[in-house]
């Protein structure tokens, strides 16, 4: 597998970020594809990363960010009506999750 670059920028103005990758293609040698994390500039568009240089987006932090929420609002139904059923509407039927599992079909 070739080596990758991660960039994970701060910076909500994709200016510098842009700027990086021009630069990076400046070099005259053959350099790893870059991989970009866009949770501060999440209004920037795949495409856009693209036509920058990136070679992979990974989304992993809103994915997580996403989660605790949904999480919460289980154990809140949870504790309010002191059993599982009412969370049931917000939950992955059991036979799905296993589905995910290998060998367990």
């Amino acid at each position: 597998m070739p080596l990758k670059r991660m960039i994970h920028h701060k910076d909500k103005n994709t200016t510098l970020l842009e700027e990086f990758f021009k630069k990076y293609f400046q070099i005259k040698r053959e350099l790893p594809p870059l991989v970009v994390v866009p949770s501060a500039y999440s209004h920037v568009t795949e495409k856009e990363l693209s036509d920058f240089g990136a070679k992979m987006v990974i989304y992993a932090n809103h994915l997580l960010r996403s989660a605790y929420p949904a999480m919460r609002n289980v154990a809140e139904t949870i504790l309010k009506n002191k059993r599982a059923e009412e969370a049931e509407e917000y939950c992955m039927p059991i036979k799905e999750i296993l589905n995910l599992i290998p060998g367990t079909r």
